[in-house]
């Protein structure tokens, strides 16, 4: 990470958004408070076995922090195509947006869906309403 001036805050709201979540957090330029969460998942990509961070991560950030606490609140998730509907339901019912449901890969085994969504909401909160959403998926 380059030299980000960062206040402390910002630090504390990153550290605990990541453990809320259960990632491990980086703070990029601007700042940005990144969390990435590895996930167990087992697939295949073209008939091989794939462990890549491209599949098995899942992805949190928040940015543009205003003096009320509020965000600009990011994720991104793959889930099994059987699995999208209750987590784009759960972020609904938390009232998160979904963004976009699409694929990533061909000839993929079990069928993988990547889910992504938003929100202005003060990052605490929105990392408990996206825990519970994603509880699910283990």
């Amino acid at each position: 990470m380059a030299n980000v001036i960062v206040s402390p805050r910002f630090r504390r709201l990153c550290n605990q958004f990541a453990r809320i979540l259960g990632g491990e957090h980086e703070i990029d330029p601007g700042p940005v408070c990144f969390v990435s969460r590895a996930r167990k998942l087992r697939a295949e990509i073209l008939g091989r076995r794939t462990t890549s961070p491209l599949v098995r991560y899942q992805l949190f950030s928040f940015e543009s922090l205003d003096k009320s606490g509020r965000a600009l609140c990011l994720g991104e998730t793959a889930v099994f195509q059987n699995q999208a509907n209750r987590l784009i339901r759960n972020l609904q019912r938390h009232g998160i947006k979904v963004t976009a449901l699409h694929n990533h890969w061909l000839n993929e085994r079990p069928r993988l869906m990547y889910i992504h969504w938003e929100s202005i909401d003060n990052p605490v909160a929105f990392a408990r309403k996206v825990k519970a959403s994603i509880a699910f998926l283990g």
